[in-house]
């Protein structure tokens, strides 16, 4: 009898749990790929969101072209989550944001506003990621989504493969989520660093290159690629790339012929000291990587490949001293000293942040690069077709 209870009650609560109450139907909804942000000129915020469009490029008859894999819809509103709202208007679907893959900021926008109220939406929200990848887009954001990927489904797609790639491979930027771009904002040196998206040379393409320096929510200046590539080294963001350096013709550098090394390994410290309110700072980094040009060096001996790697080590040194220089004079902490000064010392810190600005001005970089040579590839150490003496 209670084996015969037990599987009643068991039936019933299936029953009750069962049937589709709150189901929504696939075409209820628009998939999110990106969204553009930036501020109109009659000034509200200009909203341009890239949706996947998933009709197959097999249902196109002949001689008519299949949808495109991405769709915009412009709308506008005072706020962002009003622009949103009036998407089913004119799209006929509300927006899903789980799937988007990027955030793109007007250059102008992010200037002029702050950037942590603009995305207060995609933090509150359930339905966006903490993972999605923000970026800045160069003058006005909305018109880069008319570009067509090269491989990817959707423009929103190519661009996070652009940042992630290339911060990986060749460290001219640096990739962010979202939820590390809030911590950098909400550290003591309240400086994030964010990709930048801008034309390369014609309207119709865009590169991922530099980064773009975000203190107190809003837009300080553009890194270029070469002091992104010393930012990562110095925040130990570097993973692979290539460094290039003048050739050595008669100990003089030849600047108009350069040479390459591939960097393998990547190893980084930065160590802050504060004496009497003064800031030292000690940066130890090791690189090894093989050789990857050669146009003038002749690398037969040991001392042809401690020359040699004494030119990459000068190169880098003077290229990562001039970021620094950059970074104190506009007083932006973007390598985080500050965060470290804290982690080791909030009572030292607490002191010191009224002023930070200054004493990181005022503050000494001493750095130290190692190089090593690991091999000259399947080449021998000499430049290609030159005869071995």
């Amino acid at each position: 009898m209670k084996r015969l209870t037990s599987l009643l009650a068991a039936l019933l609560t299936l029953g009750l749990t069962a049937g589709c109450w709150d189901n929504n139907e696939l075409d209820e909804y628009g998939y999110v790929q990106a969204v553009a942000i930036d501020r109109d000129a009659s000034g509200v915020i200009g909203v341009t969101t890239h949706f996947y469009n998933p009709a197959s490029k097999m249902n196109a008859t002949e001689g008519i072209k299949a949808g495109q894999k991405g769709i915009n819809i412009r709308t506008s509103g005072e706020t962002f989550f009003e622009a949103i709202r009036d998407i089913p208007t004119e799209f006929g679907r509300k927006a899903k944001w789980d799937h988007m893959r990027v955030i793109l900021l007007g250059e102008e926008l992010a200037k002029t506003e702050n950037i942590r109220e603009v995305l207060d939406f995609f933090s509150r929200d359930h339905e966006p990621r903490g993972t999605v990848m923000p970026m800045i887009a160069e003058k006005e954001a909305g018109p880069f989504l008319n570009i067509q990927p090269f491989i990817e489904q959707t423009i929103g797609q190519q661009f996070k493969k652009m940042e992630t790639t290339g911060t990986v491979y060749s460290a001219d930027t640096s990739s962010i989520p979202l939820y590390e771009m809030a911590i950098q904002l909400k550290s003591p040196s309240k400086t994030a660093v964010l990709p930048y998206l801008h034309r390369n040379h014609t309207p119709h393409r865009a590169v991922v290159s530099g980064v773009a320096l975000i203190r107190d929510g809003k837009l300080v200046d553009i890194l270029d690629s070469p002091d992104t590539e010393s930012f990562m080294m110095l925040t130990g963001r570097y993973r692979s790339g290539v460094i290039e350096f003048p050739c050595l013709r008669n100990g003089n550098e030849n600047q108009s012929s350069k040479e390459s090394l591939e960097v393998l390994t990547f190893q980084s410290s930065m160590t802050p000291l504060v004496e009497e309110d003064h800031v030292s700072v000690h940066v130890q980094i090791r690189i090894e990587g093989t050789v990857g040009e050669l146009r003038c060096s002749h690398l037969k001996t040991k001392n042809d490949v401690a020359r040699f790697e004494k030119s990459i080590k000068e190169k880098v040194e003077r290229q990562l001293q001039h970021t620094v220089a950059y970074f104190k004079q506009q007083e932006v902490d973007a390598i985080g000293i500050a965060n470290q000064i804290y982690r080791n010392s909030p009572k030292l810190w607490k002191r010191l942040e009224p002023d930070w600005g200054k004493h990181f001005a005022q503050s000494e970089f001493h750095i130290d690069v190692t190089v090593k040579t690991l091999n000259t590839g399947l080449n021998v150490g000499t430049p290609f077709g030159t005869k071995e003496k």
